[in-house]
């Protein structure tokens, strides 16, 4: 589990850094399925209230992933403006789109998930944090999270996200690295 004391030494980091988000600053918390990024991010937000957008909301349905680059584009992007970042939310019930978001610029965002290290976000990034857990961790918090739902996906998502953080490099561009098994 997260401890107060890893999102403290994340906030310090960000406090350290200069805006890189327009006003604002970005921490991508990024990792497997699994891991503990939502958990991570509430900790964070616990001690400094700010907007967090989970990239499960981003993806297009289980093979979204490839394809998430062109949601973060129209997220991050005006936000480096200084102005509000939109993306459409994905409806997992449904299986299809859902309404646009609006994201206004605020000093902290909290982009967590996986693929949230992305090229387009991680060069706006304050901070990347890169969150792992053991595999039978991680398989059994999923599970339990979502069940039956993900049960089935789980092999292709996994493959797709190794895939991901292979081709961007995405732990060795972390400045932070919490295993959270």
């Amino acid at each position: 589990m997260p401890t107060t004391e890893d999102a403290r030494r994340v906030l310090a980091l960000v406090d350290a850094r200069r805006a890189t988000l327009g006003p604002g600053r970005l921490v991508c918390i990024d990792g497997p399925a699994g891991s503990g990024k939502t958990t991570f991010a509430a900790a964070i937000h616990r001690l400094r209230p700010c907007r967090v957008v989970h990239m499960d909301d981003l993806y297009a349905g289980w093979d979204g992933l490839g394809a998430v680059h062109a949601q973060l584009a129209t997220l991050v992007a005006p936000l480096a403006r200084g102005e509000t970042g939109r993306h459409r939310r994905w409806d997992w019930q449904a299986g299809d789109w859902a309404e646009e978001v609006a994201v206004a610029p605020s000093p902290l965002l909290v982009l967590e998930g996986v693929g949230s290290a992305a090229p387009v976000a991680a060069r706006q990034a304050t901070a990347i944090v890169w969150v792992e857990a053991a595999h039978d961790v991680r398989r059994a918090r999923a599970l339990a999270r979502d069940g039956d739902d993900f049960a089935p996906y789980w092999d292709a998502w996994a493959a797709a996200e190794a895939e991901h953080f292979e081709r961007h490099r995405t732990r060795e561009i972390a400045d932070l690295v919490l295993d959270l098994s």
